[in-house]
């Protein structure tokens, strides 16, 4: 989120963000595929030294927050992989920038 550069971010997204972000796991899960490139499921696990289980978890918080996407292919020797990839995001985080996305935060959002 860049202060006065572009859209700004809304107040929801930016709590999802922030949420997404607030996890080793989910750090370590970007930094590998930002340094590593796309990677499948199995081959990512193995990287992080998680489950899969627990990386799918992870990845699915990190997908919904915008800050990984998906994509499924086959393999030549016909197994489906899910691959994914780091997509891009730039957030700098700023009182004037929390002040703007506290403006649209919804009902939903508060716990």
């Amino acid at each position: 989120m860049k202060e006065g550069t572009g859209p700004a971010i809304g107040g929801d997204q930016l709590l999802a963000t922030l949420a997404a972000l607030a996890s080793p796991h989910r750090l370590r899960i970007i930094a590998a595929l930002a340094t590593g490139g796309r990677n499948y499921v199995s081959r990512l696990a193995r990287e992080i030294g998680i489950s899969r289980p627990l990386l799918h978890l992870h990845l699915q918080k990190l997908e919904d927050a915008g800050l990984v996407s998906s994509r499924l292919e086959l393999s030549a020797d016909g197994k489906a992989l899910n691959y994914f990839e780091v997509a891009p995001f730039d957030l700098e985080l700023t009182p004037g920038a929390v002040a703007e996305a506290s403006k649209t935060l919804t009902s939903k959002s508060e716990t």
